[in-house]
């Protein structure tokens, strides 16, 4: 397995970066290749000078895409950005994934114009898994199409499906649509018409779930546009550190309190660890040619380890491939459930 690695997008500078993928080279056998991608002498900087290991490259990137920019002008503009120099690595067959915890725009846009999609998908998606109270699930899309059709939320389930059973280990995922309501006639046209393309593909469509429904355990996928799954996914993010803010501060308000969280300290380090953003280690970006994987901006070392051993995972059980057979299959389906819809109706989302 090939890996490449944009060091230049954190927000804790390069080193943190490195040190992260170097401890991914140590405990991935797998790897045959690690690409560090960044300003050459930052990187040189940050391994240790008795570090030898043949699979080590260093890719040399003189730009930087910054957080603020436009993504898809940037990517145009600044060809010599790591993001770029990592996903052209891909593109030239010397690697096999890239991971980056730049510009989420940047990294989708360098996916979209540099890799292109698999075939036969409309749209890429970023797939963020997110913890529940006994496993976690996929949302799909969070963050990377405001604006789709049902075809594309159709397309976002299988694939989401297939993340969820490949690399999450889940053998038979529930997919659900996120709508208002968990009655078949519940929701906008978008989630009417995905609902009904979704129940006849080769999937466990268990239909509509509510925003109720996600945390108690009742699908391992939840497929909606990219508008709706970014809220979705920044107010649990925000949620989960707004609870543990509250508890500390509620724990310490007296003696009799600070003697009840001595007692039950366990289990609140118990539930901070199924919350850790850093063990799921980042969002796969699903439908492009290639591994693409987007860990936080304020990734430490231990959240690039882990998405390196994601992405990994994602390589070992060919995520790709799956995708490509069964989203034909899909297709076919979906081809024969439009064909005699009226135009307006597919088109009024």
């Amino acid at each position: 397995m090939r890996i490449a690695v944009d060091v230049m997008g954190g927000d804790h500078g390069p080193s943190v970066i490195v040190e992260g993928a170097l401890r991914a080279l140590q405990a991935e056998k797998r790897i045959s290749t690690l690409f560090l991608v960044g300003h050459k002498d930052s990187i040189h900087g940050s391994i240790p000078s008795g570090l030898h290991d043949h699979r080590l490259k260093v890719v040399h990137a003189g730009e930087v895409l910054g957080m603020e920019e436009k993504p898809a002008a940037a990517v145009r503009r600044k060809r010599d950005s790591s993001i770029v120099r990592a996903v052209e690595l891909v593109r030239a067959g010397e690697a096999d994934a890239v991971i980056s915890p730049g510009n989420t725009g940047g990294i989708f846009a360098a996916a979209t114009f540099k890799l292109g999609r698999i075939e036969g998908v409309h749209r890429g998606a970023i797939a963020a898994v997110i913890p529940n109270a006994e496993s976690e699930f996929v949302l799909v899309d969070a963050g990377a199409n405001i604006e789709c059709k049902p075809e594309h939320l159709a397309q976002f389930a299988v694939m989401g499906s297939i993340y969820s059973r490949e690399v999450l280990r889940r053998p038979n995922p529930r997919v659900g649509v996120l709508s208002i309501g968990t009655e078949d006639n519940k929701g906008n046209s978008l989630t009417l018409e995905a609902f009904r393309l979704c129940k006849a593909l080769n999937i466990n469509f268990v239909g509509n779930v509510e925003g109720h429904d996600l945390f108690e355990n009742k699908v391992e996928v939840v497929v909606c546009d990219g508008f709706v799954g970014n809220i979705v996914l920044k107010t649990c993010e925000s949620l989960a550190m707004a609870m543990f803010g509250m508890f500390k501060h509620e724990l310490r308000a007296s003696l009799r309190r600070q003697l009840g969280a001595y007692l039950i300290q366990y289990a609140f380090r118990a539930i901070k660890r199924r919350l850790d953003p850093e063990v799921a280690g980042g969002a796969p970006l699903l439908g492009f040619v290639g591994a693409v994987t987007k860990a936080h901006a304020s990734a430490r070392e231990r959240m690039i380890t882990n998405a390196i051993r994601v992405t990994c995972l994602n390589l070992q059980h060919r995520v790709n491939e799956v995708i490509r057979q069964e989203i034909a299959l899909a297709n076919e389906k979906i081809a024969a459930l439009t064909k005699n819809v009226p135009a307006t109706v597919i088109n009024e989302s």
